[in-house]
């Protein structure tokens, strides 16, 4: 199986809570691959997802989603029970809530790297809280204020939307990439591009293949916690939603 026979409904509408879908594959660990999915495999910094199956009078818990080395979604239970058959039609359920979260956490942590315009060593999403690494040798003089600017683009209600650019226009821009540690996937010939604010009043570009609230205001209402120095040079922020 290769990506390409999976198609990731995730991608499409990060909003899609339950859908129908055909069981593809078993792996030898005992995970499942659906011919189309809305469930987020773990990947750069965001949680994979978990929900339910539903077959017949069946039900499979969903504990999280990972990454298989092609790209697509495996599905890993809960617990060792029988799995649906290759070919079984299933109803694929979200774990809505806590997926959500991490649409709101992923959205501010972009809006972060805004307020705090330097390389970003290292990043990690929560359904509690998220935090971003910087380079980043000296502490800000008055995170009040930067927790201010920050709250004052999400209040902007900025529309957030995707766009696709190739390797090749990538690699011509290498200032769009503000990770340091992750880079953006490479090889299949295209890019997700992130983008808060219109095209004419744009606030952050980015690569990124996480999901996303589609406006900024639905992030709501946040606080910035701890600012801990994490080496020489680095600093972890964190972010927590207040509401």
């Amino acid at each position: 199986m290769t990506q390409t026979d999976q198609r990731p409904l995730y991608r499409e509408d990060a909003y899609l809570e339950q859908d129908e879908a055909t069981v593809i594959a078993h792996t030898e660990e005992g995970g499942l691959i659906l011919d189309r999915t809305i469930f987020y495999p773990q990947g750069g910094g965001q949680p994979g997802d978990s929900g339910s199956l539903t077959w017949g009078d069946r039900r499979l818990s969903i504990a999280t989603t990972i990454k298989a080395a092609d790209g697509a979604s495996i599905c890993v239970p809960a617990e060792a029970q029988p799995l649906p058959p290759i070919g079984t039609a299933v109803t694929q359920t979200l774990d809505w809530d806590r997926r959500y979260l991490h649409m709101r956490i992923h959205t501010a942590l972009h809006l972060l790297s805004v307020v705090i315009p330097l390389p970003v060593t290292g990043g990690q999403i929560t359904s509690e809280k998220g935090r971003l690494d910087f380079d980043m040798p000296d502490a800000p003089e008055n995170k009040e204020e930067l927790q201010a600017q920050l709250q004052a683009l999400i209040d902007q209600d900025l529309v957030v939307s995707e766009s696709w650019i190739t390797d090749a226009e990538l690699d011509a821009n290498p200032g769009l990439v503000k990770t340091m540690s992750v880079q953006p996937p490479r090889g299949a010939g295209q890019v997700r591009l992130v983008r808060i604010g219109t095209a004419e009043t744009q606030v952050d570009l980015q690569p990124c293949g996480g999901t996303h609230v589609a406006r900024s205001a639905e992030i709501g209402q946040i606080r910035l916690g701890k600012i801990e120095k994490k080496g020489r040079r680095n600093r972890r922020v964190s972010l927590h939603l207040e509401s």
